[in-house]
């Protein structure tokens, strides 16, 4: 498609993915027609269901794998075609059956084109810009729904129910004309690399049995045999095929196939149900409840269209702001359940009731897609290039296998042919509320579950309160009752955002102080290290204090030290010190001469700043092996300490200037002094933010005092007890502590 401009290749897919869309709506609006001039009774009506389903369910399946053999610019025009076939059949018809048949062919063909559609994105895209792409499309699909749905209302009365039925086959028509003037023809190269099926023949068999006897239940009735036969032996196959994998893989061992992530592909799949089983009960308990208030076919039309309004707003805001499955389902699932418990309570002035399932229905719109967003998009993202097409198909599998399950729920039957009263539509708009609550427990965000169940009890205690038993007649109670719930919605959708802000500065934090200070290693040479390392201010990782242990031809050599200043301009001032020690630690065989470098260093770098007061002190130790002494060149920092199991010692090291004033470049290299490592001894090398660390009353940390209590001559347990034990003496750190604790091996 190089000669292709891609984003008419991206309108292409849209407008093809909103035929998936449009299909139901036109549909049911030209089924009344259909239905009177073919004389269809209840068997015909079972057996267009459980076609319509069937046929869906296996072009999902057959299409992902011949989208992986023969690319999705093919299979979309094959698809295309195909919705024109089964359309012109059965605008064509002169018998039922014929109906049926061209109707089966034709939502075979729409299923397809949703694969070929679907299996583009990440062939397309970059996978960073996969959740700005579904945004727009869903938009994009999300406008071809409101209009489509106010269109379809009107479609049987002004052209007939057979010129409806032919709005679909010629808009494929013209969709196939432009795709094949668009889209390369050539056929793509099969891949050599070994690609298994997502699920085999057995598997894809026990999905269309299962399928078929969850449509057959309510349709006909549960206790009907075939009904139970079908949804044993899906069952009794499944499991077996299950065990014929598991006793494969036993016997003949072969490598992975590489699949979709678990985590990705569960937490789409658990997504899409919940779009398929709201879906169903969003629109067969909204109808039922507006036309038993009075309200015209024509104004429930208008409120079904706020779902739409919803999805729209979704997709834009999935394209201008970052959404992660945390945000997008702390969001989402509470206003979807906000919505679907506020249907309960319309007012019983249609006028009233219609404004406010509007509302709902926008609620419940841009609270599914704004949860089902972040989960599809990574999906696609994770998706195999083996077997990319064929893994997609999962998704829209589950959308399939929610719908069937929201039929099963005891009266969504009754409320879908319009014989459902109050009792059904409670109980299929409380189940949804509670499917929408599991759902985000099993997606792993036990919050927003009981942000979930929170905010429909509470709606429901609110509109007891305000409304008592006469809730119909107290629509300001309804909109009190809505307000409330959404507001919870929005603030556990706040909440989530904050908490991921602070886990990426956090992270952010730790990378930062990790590619500043180098953890000190436990092992170095023939000594046993600990460091620690306490910026003062939070959430900034790394301040003034600094510290490093290598690893040198010329022995072990530490540093540890202090940069007058703080913020940014500090944390450089660490970094060109560093930089220096790290590279001059090998190239320097005496300590002395490698403090001045450091010193020189600094003195450039103020230079370069103009700034005259810029200084650090430094402690810098080195240790050769086999010997029971280190050497130890002081430049104003702190002398370290001896810690032994009898007493604490400061150790006579004579305090030279601070690095940066450039005294050591002014004679000759400052002579290292040599200090006793004993054993059972260890040596503690600080900065002065823990001997000055104060409490409530202004006292300083009796460091030495501490230590005589601590006694620890292992570096280990030294560090930490210390940083314990000031973190009991201060509530606030004034200035960053850097610790390193050593001894010999």
């Amino acid at each position: 498609m190089t000669g292709t401009p891609r984003r008419a290749v991206r309108l292409l897919l849209v407008a093809a993915a909103s035929l998936c869309v449009l299909l139901p709506l036109l549909r049911g609006a030209t089924a009344a027609g259909a239905v009177v001039e073919f004389g269809l009774g209840r068997t015909e009506g079972v057996a267009a269901e459980l076609g319509s389903a069937l046929a869906m369910l296996t072009a999902f399946l057959v299409a992902g794998r011949a989208v992986d053999a023969w690319g999705w610019p093919r299979v979309l025009r094959w698809t295309l075609g195909a919705m024109v076939v089964g359309g012109t059949v059965a605008v064509t018809a002169d018998r039922p059956w014929t109906y049926l048949l061209g109707r089966s062919v034709e939502d075979a063909g729409a299923a397809g084109v949703l694969i070929a559609a679907l299996a583009s994105v990440p062939v397309l895209n970059l996978p960073g810009r996969i959740t700005r792409v579904v945004g727009g499309a869903i938009a994009g699909v999300a406008t071809a729904f409101v209009l489509g749905a106010n269109l379809a209302v009107r479609i049987d009365s002004l052209a007939g129910w057979r010129l409806g039925e032919a709005v679909l086959p010629v808009a494929a028509a013209l969709l196939l004309l432009a795709s094949l003037r668009l889209l390369p023809r050539d056929r793509l190269p099969r891949s050599t690399v070994r690609s298994g099926p997502v699920c085999g023949p057995g598997v894809a068999v026990a999905a269309l049995l299962a399928v078929a006897g969850l449509e057959l239940g309510p349709l006909r009735d549960w206790s009907d045999p075939l009904v139970g036969v079908l949804l044993c032996t899906a069952v009794a196959l499944f499991a077996a095929c299950r065990a014929r994998s598991v006793l494969l893989a036993r016997r003949r061992p072969e490598p992975p196939v590489p699949g979709v992530p678990v985590r990705a592909a569960g937490g789409a799949m658990a997504a899409g149900a919940t779009l398929g089983f709201t879906q169903l009960a969003l629109s067969a308990a909204v109808p039922v409840v507006l036309l038993q208030r009075g309200v015209t076919l024509t104004h429930v039309t208008l409120a079904m269209s706020g779902y739409g309004l919803g999805m729209l707003a979704a997709g834009l805001v999935a394209r201008h702001w970052r959404l992660t499955p945390l945000t997008g389902s702390s969001l989402g699932l509470p206003l979807t359940a906000v919505g679907l418990a506020s249907l309960h309570f319309l007012p019983a002035d249609a006028g009233q009731a219609a404004l406010l399932a509007g509302a709902v229905a926008v609620l419940v719109g841009f609270g599914l897609v704004v949860a089902q967003i972040p989960y599809l998009a990574g999906f696609l993202a994770a998706l195999p290039r083996q077997r990319r097409a064929a893994a997609s198909a999962l998704y829209p599998v589950a959308i399939l296998f929610g719908g069937v399950l929201g039929q099963t729920v005891p009266g969504s039957t009754a409320l879908v042919t319009g014989e459902g009263g109050p009792r059904e539509l409670g109980a299929v708009l409380w189940v949804a509320c509670g499917v929408v609550a599991l759902v985000a427990m099993l997606l792993g965000r036990p919050v927003v579950s009981l942000t979930v169940a929170a905010a429909a009890g509470t709606q429901h205690l609110l509109l007891v309160a305000l409304a008592g038993e006469r809730v119909a007649d107290r629509p300001g109670a309804a909109v009190a009752a809505l307000a409330v719930g959404a507001a919870m919605g929005l603030v556990a959708w706040s909440r989530r955002q904050q908490s991921e802000r602070l886990a990426r500065a956090r992270a952010s934090e730790i990378a930062l102080q990790q590619a500043v200070l180098h953890p000190i290693p436990a092992h170095l040479g023939e000594l046993r290290l600990t460091g620690h390392y306490q910026p003062a201010t939070a959430g900034t990782g790394v301040g003034g204090d600094f510290f490093e242990a290598v690893r040198t031809p010329h022995g072990t050599r530490l540093l540890i030290g202090d940069v007058r200043g703080k913020g940014l301009q500090a944390v450089q001032t660490v970094t060109e010190l560093l930089g220096c020690f790290r590279s001059q630690a090998h190239e320097t065989a005496d300590l002395g001469e490698l403090a001045a470098r450091l010193d020189r260093q600094l003195s450039r770098l103020a230079a370069a700043r103009g700034d005259e007061e810029l200084f650090a002190t430094a402690l810098l130790l080195q240790h050769r092996d086999g010997v029971d002494q280190v050497e130890v060149v002081n430049c104003g920092h702190l002398a370290p300490l001896r810690v032994g199991p009898d007493e604490v010692l400061t150790t006579p090291v004579p305090a030279l200037l601070p690095l940066g004033l450039g005294a050591l470049g002014l004679g000759p290299a400052p002579v290292p002094t040599p200090l006793a490592l004993p054993d059972g001894s260890a040596l503690l090398l600080h900065t002065d933010g823990l001997s000055e660390a104060r409490n409530s009353s202004g006292e300083f940390y009796p460091l030495d005092e501490r230590l005589s209590v601590l006694r620890a001559a292992d570096p280990g347990r030294l560090v930490r007890g210390l940083a314990e034990d000031v973190r009991d003496w201060t509530h606030q750190l004034s200035d960053d502590i850097a610790l390193i604790a050593l001894t010999r091996a």
